[in-house]
C-alpha cells in the first residue's frame, strides 16, 4: 500500500477569523478581489441550494476558484429559520478552502464571521467608489448581524454625522442603538418608520429579511447611495421598481444578478429598464474601466448577492496569517 502524504488542514473558529481579518484589511482586500472578478480571474459558478421540508431550512453552496490569490474551496453554510430569536447566526457553516499545487485541504473556517466581515466590506468597497465624497448621513434599514459589521464598515470609509437604524421590531432597532452607540462612539438613533429613517440620507444600507420593498424610490433623496444587501434570492426585494429604475446600478458579478437578485428581475418584469440598466460590475469600476458616479445628483446602487470568491480570498488571507502566528488548531488528516 502506498504511504500518503500527511495533509495539514487548520482549523479557525470564528473568533480566530474576526482577530485575523480586521474590517480596513479586508476592504482593502475585497477591492483586488473584485477586481479579479470583473477581469475573469476566477470561476464562480451559481449558488445552489437544497431546500429541505417544513421549517428546517435551507443549505447553499458556493464553489470556485480564484487565480489572485491561487486557491480553491466551497463554503457550505445552514439557513434555519429556527434562529430567529435566538443566539444563533442566521448564517452557521464552513468555508473550505484548498490549495491548487495538489489539491489539498488546508483550511476549515466558520463561514458566519467570514460572511458577516467580507459581505459589509464589499459594500464600503463599493461605497467609497460610488458615495459622495462629503457623505455621512447613514441609514440602516435591518437591526442583525449585516447591520453592526455595516455599521463597522462604512465608518471605514466615511465620517458619520448621523447614523439612523430601523427594523420591524422598534425594540430591535432600540437595542441595535444602545449597544452600538457604546461600542462604536456614535450616537445611533433608533427610528420607528422606515420611511423616516432614510429621509435626506445620503449612505443606505438594508440590510435585513424584507420578502418585500421596505426601500422605496420616492423616499430616497438625489445623490444618495444605496448598498442592497439583505435579498438574496430572486423571489425576495428590499427596493423598489421605481429605485431601481433611478439609480445607476451596479453589481458584484454580472451572471448572479441576472439570476438571483429579486429588485433587479421584478423591474425587468415590469418593464420598468431594460437589461442595459445594470450598468456593470463594481470591479469595473475599481479599474477604471467603468464609470461610478457621474454627477452629485446620481443615485447609486449597488446590489450585493455575495460570491464565492470573496469567501475564498478572505479565507486566504486568515490562513495565511494563522501559519504564521501560530493561531488556530492544526489537525494532520
Amino acid at each position: 500500500m502506498t504511504d500518503r502524504p500527511t495533509m495539514d488542514i487548520r482549523i479557525l473558529r470564528g473568533p480566530d477569523v474576526r482577530a485575523l481579518l480586521p474590517m480596513a484589511d479586508c476592504i482593502v482586500l475585497m477591492r483586488t478581489t473584485m477586481i479579479a472578478v470583473a477581469e475573469g480571474r476566477a470561476e464562480i459558478p451559481l449558488r445552489s441550494v437544497v431546500k429541505m421540508p417544513g421549517d428546517i431550512g435551507m443549505m447553499g453552496n458556493m464553489g470556485g476558484f480564484l487565480a489572485d490569490p491561487e486557491c480553491y474551496g466551497v463554503k457550505i453554510v445552514s439557513l434555519s429559520p429556527r434562529n430567529v430569536g435566538t443566539n444563533f447566526s442566521s448564517h452557521l457553516g464552513i468555508v473550505l478552502l484548498f490549495e491548487t499545487a495538489h489539491g489539498r485541504p488546508v483550511a476549515v473556517l466558520d463561514a458566519g464571521e467570514i460572511t458577516a466581515i467580507r459581505t459589509a466590506a464589499t459594500s464600503a468597497f463599493a461605497t467609497d467608489l460610488l458615495a459622495r465624497p462629503d457623505a455621512g448621513d447613514l441609514a440602516i434599514l435591518g437591526a442583525g448581524e449585516q447591520a453592526a459589521s455595516h455599521l463597522e464598515a462604512m465608518k471605514c470609509v466615511r465620517p458619520l454625522r448621523r447614523v439612523r437604524v430601523w427594523s420591524p421590531n422598534l425594540a430591535s432597532a432600540e437595542r441595535f442603538a444602545a449597544k452600538q452607540s457604546a461600542h462604536m462612539g456614535l450616537t445611533i438613533e433608533p427610528v420607528a418608520d422606515a420611511r423616516d429613517c432614510v429621509a435626506g440620507a445620503d449612505l443606505i444600507c438594508t440590510v435585513s429579511k424584507a420578502r418585500d420593498p421596505i426601500l422605496f424610490g420616492d423616499d430616497v433623496a438625489p445623490g444618495a447611495h444605496v448598498n442592497l444587501v439583505g435579498s438574496s434570492i430572486v423571489t425576495t426585494a428590499e427596493a423598489d421598481v421605481a429605485l431601481v429604475a433611478k439609480a445607476r446600478y451596479f453589481v458584484d458579478f454580472r451572471l448572479s444578478t441576472i439570476n438571483e437578485a429579486g429588485e433587479f428581475r421584478r423591474a425587468l418584469d415590469a418593464g420598468a429598464i431594460g437589461s442595459d440598466h445594470l450598468l456593470g460590475e463594481i470591479g469595473e469600476v475599481a479599474n477604471g474601466s467603468l464609470a461610478g458616479r457621474t454627477s452629485p445628483h446620481d443615485i447609486t446602487l449597488y446590489k450585493s448577492l455575495g460570491i464565492a470568491a470573496q469567501d475564498l480570498a478572505a479565507a486566504y488571507l486568515v490562513n495565511q496569517r494563522a501559519r504564521e502566528r501560530g493561531i488556530g488548531q492544526s489537525v494532520d488528516f
